[in-house]
């Protein structure tokens, strides 16, 4: 289970992160049942990456994987070409990282827009680190 004080913790670290690398992002913190457990809007963050954060979280929820590597699924000629169409459209694309308890359980999800792909994925990476 995350608990909120884990997923405040996950919030924090992505935004320390994004402000290191001068980035203001949008961080969706989900539950493994993919339902929203924490989330922060930078100042001054896209207001239309607010969804593409929560559909990136969503999309490593559901999946137990980054989101990125759920478009080796779906993507033209792979075994499961338009799964990105799936469970109300899949966000395929870096800034989505599943998050695990310390026996690999899924336990949430976090999801980062706003900057870079290399950039989201950083941050996601950094948030996650701090479960």
């Amino acid at each position: 289970m995350l608990s909120l004080s884990q997923a405040q913790a996950a919030l924090a670290a992505g935004q320390a992160r994004a402000a290191a690398l001068g980035t203001p992002v949008n961080i969706a913190v989900l539950d493994a049942s993919a339902h929203l457990k924490a989330f922060g809007r930078m100042d001054e963050a896209v207001l239309g990456s607010i969804d593409v954060a929560l559909g990136k979280a969503r999309t490593a929820a559901l999946f137990g994987i980054t989101s990125e590597a759920v478009w080796d699924y779906c993507k033209p000629g792979a075994p499961a070409p338009g799964l990105e169409r799936s469970n109300g459209g899949l966000m395929t694309f870096p800034g989505g990282v599943p998050l695990r308890d310390a026996n690999g359980r899924l336990v949430g999800a976090i999801g980062v827009s706003g900057g870079s792909p290399d950039q989201d994925a950083e941050i996601a990476r950094a948030a996650a680190a701090a479960l």
